[in-house]
């Protein structure tokens, strides 16, 4: 457990590092609550993300992308709702994105998928 706990941390941190250098201020990593947690809350100009970071080291179980399914999708839009409900400022958009990180021998590749709902 502590190894996948490792890897995941690793490829929150790697995604982090991306959407930063794609130009995204950074505003919270790993927000809870009674109802889940969001891996990033990111700005992209007026545009608040709500990140989903799934990093795997095999396909035997699918792939990083199919990780996440619908519903984590669903749930994701209700915990914005509910961060953006306790924020002070408004944003102009709301956008789910998911970042999928694969480590093979490794390497890692990183897809990232904008607005994925």
């Amino acid at each position: 457990m502590a190894a996948k706990n490792e890897l995941g941390r690793h490829g929150e941190q790697l995604a982090v590092d991306y959407l930063e250098a794609e130009g995204m201020k950074i505003i919270e990593r790993n927000w809870r609550c009674r109802y889940g947690e969001i891996d990033v809350i990111a700005e992209d100009g007026d545009t608040l993300v709500v990140v989903e970071v799934k990093t795997r080291s095999s396909r035997s179980h699918g792939t990083a992308l199919e990780a996440v399914r619908p519903s984590k999708l669903t749930r994701l839009r209700m915990l914005a709702a509910k961060w953006l409900a306790g924020q002070p400022r408004t944003f102009h958009a709301v956008r789910v994105d998911v970042i999928a990180l694969e480590r093979f021998a490794g390497d890692y590749s990183l897809r990232h998928v904008r607005g994925a709902v």
